[in-house]
């Protein structure tokens, strides 16, 4: 997302540099249309800056949720091993979902809390989301479907990020 508006930004930035090359030669002129494509370059910069964010600030605050919603876990031990995800989707409303198998090597019933970290192509962070794989028998696998928690573009991977059996 934040790729998106660098590059609306630099759309901007490019008009202003048009308009500096449109507006003639003179002197004054030129001052004045150097002037507007700084204060155009630096009002785009400083709208991506904000823009981007608010989409760390939308990233930061779904890290802590799952964080706090692992740290939540009573006597959970690591599983990370024993779960697998499936191919990620891009639904209609933009939200990636994908489906996440848990197999129980416990010899009682378990239920898992997985992590999910959706990644853009070249590993950067996108999204968090934390979903629940509830009462899976000793020996079995059960299933959950995780979503992100807001809009992805792109090419996004989802990855186990932790996975605590309990």
């Amino acid at each position: 997302m934040t790729g998106r508006w660098t590059r609306a930004a630099a759309g901007v930035v490019l008009a202003g540099a048009v308009a500096v090359a449109a507006a003639g030669c003179s002197d004054s002129d030129s001052q004045k249309a150097s002037d507007a494509a700084s204060k155009a370059a630096s009002a785009a910069s400083s709208a991506a800056s904000s823009l981007a964010s608010k989409g760390s600030d939308a990233l930061a605050s779904a890290s802590a949720e799952a964080r706090q919603k692992l740290d939540g876990v009573k006597n959970g031990v690591k599983a990370k091993d024993d779960v697998t995800l499936g191919t990620a989707a891009t639904g209609s409303d933009g939200k990636v979902t994908v489906k996440v198998s848990a197999r129980n090597t416990a010899s009682s019933t378990k239920s898992f809390a997985v992590q999910v970290n959706f990644d853009d192509k070249n590993g950067k962070l996108q999204d968090v989301a934390v979903v629940t794989v509830k009462d899976v028998a000793a020996g079995s696998t059960g299933e959950a479907t995780v979503q992100s928690n807001r809009k992805l573009s792109g090419d996004v991977h989802a990855v186990v990020n932790a996975a605590l059996r309990y």
